[in-house]
């Protein structure tokens, strides 16, 4: 964009997105792990932009709380109101009354936030051209095979866009057209707000069609252009679950492609899910069925995968985690997770950790070196360095009214079903003995033997008298 400098963009968010047939404003529907409104945003915050207007409309509240909890941009971010939903020439109309100090001279740019695949470069083309051009108003377009939907643009005989029409305005002839507005644009400021004033909502929706602007400055004689958009795909608006989905797809295979790129192994890039906000060092390798979400992380040579979930997750150094869930735990180099293991909030596994097989840990922090093998609940426990819990361990956290907490000790082993009856702590270097139920706390190096919980079932056949005998 060295030849032009926009100063603003205005972002289209207020419809209420019908079909979609949810009570989530449609631009908070997530693509990615993002809103997709702010993957807009993102794109936008890669130009030199100064300002940047989103229109809210439906659930406005909830919209504009979202984005500025989420937002990451150094350009300024404005909210500005569309009260009554009366179509996206009225919602341009609404931002520019936060823009009246601009230049005459300058442009701004018109994006729906719907439309999260278009790229920064794709934006920044569009701006470009329509400075050199010196046009009043430039619009990306798109060719698509199936347009269904989609308005049309139409040019005049000598290939210049002459108007645009939406599909439900739109003749037998016109629809035949694949070339197709991607609501995109570039507009001179101090000639967009008069074209506004001369809308008319006489059309199959009854409202002011920003589209209609641009048959409105053609007719006045201003100069109107069109930028292809290189990639069709850019193109996906959102306007229902199925076209959520079609949009969810590509982005996932863009992010995909960027991460192989950047040296991350996918054995099956078609079976793994990564969101925009996880984070991947070089020589990590993901199996098929992983899915990445939130704020994760995860550190050089670590392998996740087979059919493992991480959500908010920090994964150490050459970790293996397989056929895991993970949710907000932290995990040190050299650890090994599963098969079938779920890790719970507050979790912190110190290197070299093992969580093995079918085993839960929730609010705990795990030594270094320490291991649960197999079979086990550890919750709001602190388990010492070295320390091996026998399979069927389980600590006893919850009394039915307040939560406790275990306390074990470094080098301890516990034997198969032992049950350790939290607020308790077990010494370094203690044992127990299989079937122990702890209750009180032991002395470091000490054994602590099970009682069974019942008397010995008799040797020798049981025999039992017959009914009525």
């Amino acid at each position: 964009m060295s030849q032009y400098r926009p100063l603003a963009a205005v972002v289209l968010a207020a419809g209420e997105g019908t079909r979609m047939r949810s009570t989530t404003p449609k631009v908070l529907h997530l693509l990615c792990g993002r809103p997709m409104v702010l993957h807009v945003v993102d794109a936008l915050a890669e130009l030199p932009l100064e300002r940047v207007v989103i229109v809210v409309g439906h659930g406005a509240e909830r919209v504009t709380k979202t984005l500025q909890e989420q937002l990451v941009t150094e350009v300024p971010i404005e909210f500005v109101e569309q009260r009554v939903q009366r179509g996206t020439g009225d919602a341009v109309s609404v931002a520019l009354t936060t823009l009246e100090e601009l230049d005459v001279e300058d442009d701004i740019l018109v994006l729906p936030a719907d439309a999260p695949l278009v790229r920064a470069e794709t934006i920044a083309q569009l701006a470009t051209e329509h400075r050199v051009a010196d046009a009043a108003a430039t619009v990306l377009t798109a060719r698509v095979s199936d347009p269904t939907g989609l308005g049309r643009v139409v040019r005049d005989r000598n290939g210049r866009v002459h108007h645009i029409v939406e599909h439900s305005d739109a003749t037998p002839e016109e629809l035949e057209i694949d070339e197709i507005n991607t609501s995109i644009y570039c507009f001179r400021r101090n000639l967009l707000a008069p074209a506004l004033r001369r809308l008319s909502p006489e059309n199959a929706q009854g409202e002011y069609y920003l589209t209609d602007a641009i048959a409105v400055l053609r007719d006045a004689g201003h100069k109107v252009i069109a930028v292809s958009a290189e990639d069709p795909g850019e193109a996906i608006m959102v306007n229902d679950r199925a076209q959520l989905a079609d949009a969810e797809a590509e982005l996932r295979s863009r992010i995909n492609r960027r991460w192989m790129r950047e040296g991350v192994t996918m054995v099956d890039p078609e079976r793994t899910y990564v969101d925009a906000t996880v984070e991947l060092d070089p020589d990590v390798r993901l199996l098929p069925g992983t899915i990445l979400e939130g704020r994760t992380s995860i550190g050089t040579g670590s392998v996740v995968g087979p059919d493992s979930r991480l959500v908010d997750a920090i994964v150490g150094e050459r970790t293996t985690i397989s056929n895991a869930v993970v949710f907000e735990a932290e995990i040190g180099d050299d650890c090994s997770i599963g098969p079938f293991a779920y890790l719970r909030p507050g979790t912190r596994l110190a290197a070299g950790a093992k969580i093995g097989t079918y085993v839960e840990v929730k609010n705990s922090e795990i030594g270094e070196g320490a291991k649960v093998p197999h079979l086990s609940y550890v919750g709001d426990a602190d388990v010492g360095a070295g320390t091996n819990l026998g399979a069927s361990t389980i600590t006893a956290n919850y009394d039915g009214v307040h939560k406790h907490r275990t306390r074990i000790g470094a080098g301890v082993h516990t034997g198969v079903h032992t049950s350790l009856r939290a607020p308790v702590e077990i010494g370094d270097g203690a044992e127990t003995g299989a079937g122990s139920v702890v209750t009180n706390d032991v002395a470091p190096d000490t054994l602590v033997k099970g009682v069974p919980a019942r008397p010995a079932r008799p040797a020798g056949p049981v025999v039992r008298e017959a009914d009525g005998g």
